[in-house]
């Protein structure tokens, strides 16, 4: 998905689309790795100096539901990232410096063997944290 999809998904799900969306995404896309809200808060108030961080939050979280963004956990705080491919879902290599992310090429599931009978997968995540080359 690219910036264009986002804003036209938005549209056809019936939500309004502002300028303040539209910049939101732009700043998410254009950086290659995880953020925080307050990064984004950080880049917003510029242009918007009377949003709140509870608009980006908010916002923040509608991406997700809408898969535009996709979020991880890291040491106690919520980092979104522009979402990868709309037909498959990716994993990542994430630097724990600057979190750069790296695609893995395939999934790691198809490797599982032995889940418990009558458990049904409906989801996963896989991710593995390091140093990148720059910030090793």
């Amino acid at each position: 998905m690219n910036t264009k999809g986002a804003l036209q998904l938005l549209k056809a799900k019936g939500y309004k689309y502002t300028g303040q969306r539209e910049s939101m995404i732009h700043c998410i896309y254009d950086e290659k790795r995880y953020v925080t809200a307050k990064e984004v808060f950080g880049v917003m108030q510029k242009d918007y100096p009377n949003l709140s961080f509870d608009t980006i939050y908010r916002n923040l979280s509608l991406f997700e539901d809408l898969g535009i963004l996709e979020s991880t956990e890291f040491e106690g705080e919520r980092l979104f990232r522009f979402a990868g491919s709309d037909d498959h879902h990716q994993h990542h290599i994430i630097c724990i410096k600057c979190r750069n992310t790296i695609p893995i090429e395939g999934c790691p599931m198809n490797n599982i063997f032995n889940v418990p009978d009558g458990f049904e997968i409906t989801g996963h995540k896989f991710e593995i944290y390091g140093y990148c080359k720059d910030c090793a």
